[in-house]
């Protein structure tokens, strides 16, 4: 199928249910599919998963992105996730034949009507920059909404579309393309974060660690664990059993013990392995993995679909 994407909007919100309902709802009336749920009150972070024809997904954000917009206030929000804006990043991914500039447009549409509608102003990233130095994510979400609304009309951090003042309340939003990545994130028996982020600085790509690899080191204050926080944008060269393996090698030599770990979202069959037993996934199932419920959905199905609010304690997306 042409022109078919992945969209993974995130949300800063991952407290209230009533609000996250609600942004279920606005992704339903888009009419793309909506794959996959998960919220976590650390982070204060939703991530919806939704494919469909490109228009109807941008239809679908942009109905969830006014009910963010309404209903979230970063001036009060708090969360352990790095965050510029209620609707904090919008990635797309092309599905099948897609080609990447059908993407690309969409994105730019995306980013128009956030602005003009919402008057929310746009980073664009990834496939989708207009500058070079703004393809990685990170570098454009560095500074947060606090320390970013009073440099942003500094020509180095001027959004894109928009601006340059912030949205009061919403701040901005990062919009962009990229390939397929796995948010993976492992548990580990710990009362702070001293050794997930030791971990997570040992594992990064850009330290000298395993390839592709973006981690955090957190601690989940609602769990009582520490976690090593990661997205996998290279799973042909670092798949989810390579990343679990080296976290857990690195935790023997802190004497930390691993709990298990979890996927965020939907993760294509191939970066699991071999055994994905082994790697101890919560709640692990068909419903995890994106060529099952791209089927379900397109065969009119229902299962697995989705695993709601909640489930989720970790949230890492991008």
């Amino acid at each position: 199928m042409r022109n078919w994407g992945e969209c993974v909007p995130n949300f800063s919100e991952g407290r209230r249910a009533g609000s996250i309902g609600r942004l279920e709802a606005a992704v339903a009336s888009g009419g793309a599919e909506l794959l996959d749920l998960h919220a976590d009150p650390d982070h204060n972070r939703c991530v919806l998963t939704l494919a469909g024809p490109l228009a109807s997904a941008a239809e679908a954000v942009l109905a969830a992105s006014a009910v963010a917009v309404e209903s979230i206030d970063l001036r009060t929000h708090r969360g352990t996730h790095p965050r510029i804006g209620a609707v904090d990043v919008v990635p797309i991914t092309p599905l099948w034949a897609t080609p990447r500039s059908a993407c690309i447009e969409a994105a730019r549409e995306i980013g128009e009507r956030l602005w003009r509608d919402l008057r929310v102003p746009v980073y664009y990233y990834g496939e989708a920059a207009s500058r070079e130095g703004r393809r990685r994510l990170e570098s454009v979400r560095r500074l947060g909404f606090e320390r970013l609304g009073p440099l942003a009309r500094d020509g180095e951090v001027r959004p894109d579309v928009g601006g340059p003042s912030l949205h009061p309340s919403a701040g901005a939003c990062c919009v962009g393309v990229r390939p397929f990545l796995a948010a993976f994130n492992v548990q580990l028996a710990a009362r702070d974060a001293a050794a997930a982020r030791r971990i997570a600085g040992a594992l990064r790509e850009s330290a000298g660690g395993l390839p592709g690899v973006k981690a955090l080191g957190m601690y989940l204050e609602s769990a009582g664990v520490a976690q090593v926080s990661m997205n996998l944008t290279r799973l042909d060269l670092t798949p989810l059993d390579a990343a679990y393996d080296a976290v857990c090698a690195a935790a023997s030599r802190l004497g930390v013990q691993v709990l298990g770990s979890e996927i965020v979202g939907l993760v294509p069959r191939a970066a699991l392995g071999p055994a994905p037993a082994r790697l101890r996934i919560a709640d692990f199932g068909p419903g995890m993995i994106l060529e099952e419920r791209l089927e379900d959905a397109l065969s009119g199905g229902r299962a697995g679909m989705p695993r709601g609010p909640g489930r989720a304690r970790g949230v890492r997306q991008g």
